[in-house]
């Protein structure tokens, strides 16, 4: 069944009553009520950190460090703070399919306090992802070491249960290696990063690499991800862009204004590109330095994308060299290129034949066609 007749499908099969594609305005808790119990797919959330700040804080220059000051970060207890982990929490854990998973993304002030509520209401912890941010922000004070990394728990529903996890898509992903616990991304920054007056819309926005390597991991096209601490539509831009179905909860008027603007511009993947993800696991293995060393490819090959707007070298260890400077594998100079979170360098790098140029993918067939039994 082609990818976009699964989405449909999909669709058709989705409850009547869930508002697909859509943010609802309010309090999560109250909106996770009303919809259909085992009715979504995945539910990824960044709730509220309650992060205890004492005081502002300055750099050496003297400037004001924005920090989350928001109203919805404050809780008088850690006591309230664990009635309402608990109580999102139990909802999310009802409305969730049999199948489905759930991440939660926290720092030390909350994720261990959200750890312990996950394991007590039913939930099977399978990893605790660190996400190691490139570019963190230091600390002003000289008080503590550098605060670096954010935790990530992903858990199904139980500890039989059967969730999705597209192990190839992860690897291919990873230079054909097994992708780990451990990912590095930047904080949100440059164009992503929303600004409003010169002022972040959100104080706490999350990169969209994250998200995307997040629903690429754990979901199909056409799945339902519910975020009920929406924000300004991270999950939803990029749920958008991957075919996957999404449900936002929000309630500050701001976020949701700058979330709306956000996804309307969010450009969905083609057909080809969706079904590319969903690499089936019984795909042979190959990798490009065996085209390389069987001489399907020569070093020195110069390898361009279908428009011919980038262009690279073959190197002898089956690496990629382009004229900027900039060299990796065909997966991550594609990536780099392009400023992408993820590249698939079989269906972005192309050769020259006969023919015009034909994906590098193609000689991957060749030789898979040679020497397959």
């Amino acid at each position: 069944m082609a990818v976009l007749e699964k989405v449909k499908a999909t669709q058709a099969a989705a409850p009547s009553a869930m508002p697909l594609d859509s943010i609802l305005r309010g309090d999560c808790i109250a909106h996770m009520k009303a919809l259909p119990a085992k009715s979504v797919d995945m539910i990824f959330a960044d709730p509220p950190y309650n992060l205890q700040l004492a005081g502002e804080l300055f750099r050496p220059d003297g400037s004001h460090v924005d920090a989350v000051d928001d109203e919805w970060d404050k809780f008088d207890t850690f006591a309230a703070y664990d009635a309402f982990t608990r109580a999102w929490l139990a909802e999310a854990h009802r409305i969730l399919k049999d199948n489905g998973t759930i991440w939660v993304i926290g720092s030390y002030h909350n994720i261990f306090r959200v750890g312990t509520a996950v394991q007590d209401l039913g939930y099977w912890i399978l990893n605790d992802i660190v996400w190691r941010k490139a570019n963190p922000m230091p600390n002003f004070r000289g008080t503590r070491f550098t605060n670096a990394h954010e935790t990530l728990i992903w858990a199904s529903k139980g500890e039989k249960a059967k969730y999705t996890f597209n192990y190839r898509s992860m690897k291919t992903l990873n230079d054909e290696l097994q992708m780990r616990s451990d990912w590095e991304f930047p904080i949100c920054g440059g164009q992503e990063r929303l600004k409003k007056n010169g002022t972040k819309v959100h104080p706490t926005q999350k990169p969209e690499a994250l998200i995307y390597r997040i629903l690429l991991a754990c979901t199909k096209p056409g799945d339902i991800v519910l975020d009920p601490f929406f924000g300004t539509g991270t999950t939803g831009a990029v749920a958008k862009r991957l075919g996957r179905r999404w449900i936002g909860i929000e309630r500050e008027g701001d976020y949701i204004d700058a979330a709306k603007e956000r996804i309307a511009a969010a450009l969905p993947l083609d057909e080809s590109s969706l079904a590319t993800m969903q690499s089936p696991k019984q795909q042979p293995k190959v990798a490009f330095g065996v085209l390389v060393e069987n001489g399907y490819l020569t070093p020195g090959a110069v390898l361009t994308d279908a428009k011919r707007r980038w262009k690279a070298t073959v190197r002898a260890d089956g690496s990629l060299a382009s004229p900027c400077g900039k060299s990796g594998s065909i997966h991550k100079l594609g990536a780099l290129l392009q400023d992408a979170p993820a590249c698939n360098g079989w269906t972005f790098w192309h050769h020259e034949t006969a023919d015009g140029l034909k994906p590098i993918d193609t000689l991957r067939q060749t030789y898979l066609l040679a020497t397959q039994p």
